[in-house]
């Protein structure tokens, strides 16, 4: 592995241990709300280490993220809490975000949270939406800094 190689992995990683960290945070320290969710370490390796890929572009972080949740909700609302909801939750969530080319993969672990934790809309809101929408100005501020092009003009 090549010096630039090393560099640009410590970089990205450091800006992950920055943003999960914050988000920690955040979860830890403020109305004993949830801010942190396992998706947002998978996001964190998207924005970090694969910035280019359409899949990390921020229209796709934010609406992936938000649509997948909403569609947990919507199927735990319509038809409750089953094995055929966990499966229809996940399937409406890749529908909607192949549908609206929101593609975020990340997002397709939000229907099974929600199903399975029982949350309702305030969780798309805090916190898929908000955790999102930190995460991308995050990537936003940090890729600027250390000099990537990021968000892709595509």
């Amino acid at each position: 592995m090549k010096k630039s190689e090393i560099i640009n992995s410590l970089i990205s990683a450091l800006g992950a241990i920055i943003c999960i960290s914050f988000i920690a945070y955040l979860d830890k320290y403020f109305d004993g709300a949830i801010w942190l969710i396992p998706p947002f370490g998978a996001t964190m390796v998207l924005v970090m280490a694969v910035h280019s890929s359409p899949l990390a572009q921020p229209k796709n972080i934010i609406l992936g993220h938000v649509l997948s949740a909403l569609s947990g909700v919507v199927i735990l609302l319509t038809i409750g809490d089953s094995f055929l909801a966990l499966g229809i939750a996940v399937g409406l969530a890749v529908f909607v975000m192949m549908m609206t080319n929101t593609i975020h993969p990340p997002a397709g672990a939000n229907p099974i949270i929600v199903i399975l934790t029982g949350a309702g809309i305030e969780f798309v809101f805090l916190p898929v939406a908000i955790g999102s929408i930190i995460i991308v100005i995050f990537a936003v501020v940090y890729n600027r800094i250390i000099k990537r092009e990021y968000p892709v003009a595509g």
